[in-house]
């Protein structure tokens, strides 16, 4: 299997908006990596509460080519792991515990269906930011059933896969397709959408604050925005400034003012539209040209990146 070095060779690069396999197989040996993306909101409304104490939320999601690398080998049968999933976590600032990883749900939620499915060496490289309301873990997970089907052969459909990844998380759904699409329900009912982005700069800081989503939906009042962001996206970029919404801002702004403060300095430095991700803490900025964030946004554990789309 591949070290970190070697992960972040290729990821220095590369990088993959969409679905890509590199196969290592060699000497009977299955051994496959797939690179995992981040995505960002467009406008992210929560509609109404629902019975079941979730809720519903209207939003778009968009593919954002920041790749996590996930390397899967099958097991040699003598190897002595205690587990059937054997995952490495790698480039996490955090300790974790790696056998409560989504990655690890994901093929136990295959293996109880294909129990043929081999004991699996898995590492994960870590390069999407956590705790920044991009997505990565939903990702990773996503990705790693795919990966699962095209190494083994399972013979998964999109929409089965689409359906384990709803087991796994709300917006895990979308990682199986993996392009612009509009969101309802928790985030789990999805329509593809027309939505070119390219060549804007897309810069994104994230900074080193948890968010509690639990808390943020707490302070929301549920409603139906006048008009819907599905919509709203198809306008000029121009006018998504006073339409486009993110509500969890309101109350993760009230909570962490340093997180307003980055959304104002992105558009003070030219943002043509600026919001944050999710619900947080990462904010997000499209820009006609590249911009020097590192001059701007400074301090430990800050994430920071400007890519073209």
């Amino acid at each position: 299997m591949l070290t970190s070095e070697g992960f972040r060779n290729i990821l220095k690069t590369l990088r993959f908006s969409h679905l890509f396999f590199i196969p290592l197989s060699a000497q009977n040996i299955k051994d496959m990596i797939v690179f995992p993306i981040a995505k960002i909101n467009l406008g992210l409304n929560v509609v109404e509460r629902r019975p079941d104490g979730y809720h519903n939320l209207e939003t778009v999601f968009y593919p954002v080519a920041i790749n996590d690398a996930l390397e899967v080998q099958a097991m040699d049968e003598a190897f002595p792991s205690p587990y059937d999933c054997d995952l490495k976590v790698s480039n996490l600032q955090i300790e974790v515990d790696e056998q409560r990883n989504l990655v690890v749900r994901a093929y136990e939620l295959l293996k109880h269906d294909f129990p043929a499915l081999p004991r699996i060496h898995t590492h994960l490289y870590k390069a999407i930011p956590t705790q920044a309301g991009m997505g990565g873990g939903s990702s990773d997970c996503a990705y790693m059933i795919m990966l699962l089907n095209q190494l083994f052969t399972l013979g998964l459909s999109e929409q089965q896969m689409i359906d384990y990844a709803s087991q796994l998380g709300a917006d895990c759904p979308f990682f199986i397709l993996s392009r612009p699409s509009y969101a309802e329900g928790i985030g789990e009912r999805l329509e593809p959408i027309r939505l070119n982005l390219s060549g804007w700069y897309l810069a994104i800081v994230r900074p080193a604050i948890p968010v509690s989503t639990k808390e943020a939906f707490s302070l929301i009042t549920p409603h139906r925005p006048v008009k819907n962001c599905r919509d709203i996206v198809q306008q000029p970029m121009e006018s998504w400034r006073h339409e486009l919404v993110n509500d969890f801002e309101k109350s993760i702004f009230t909570l962490h003012p340093e997180i307003a403060a980055i959304k104002k300095q992105l558009y003070d430095m030219g943002a043509v539209y600026a919001a944050m991700s999710g619900s947080g803490s990462a904010v997000f900025g499209f820009f006609q040209k590249k911009v020097a964030l590192e001059q701007v946004f400074q301090g430990d554990e800050m994430f920071t990146c400007c890519l073209q789309l």
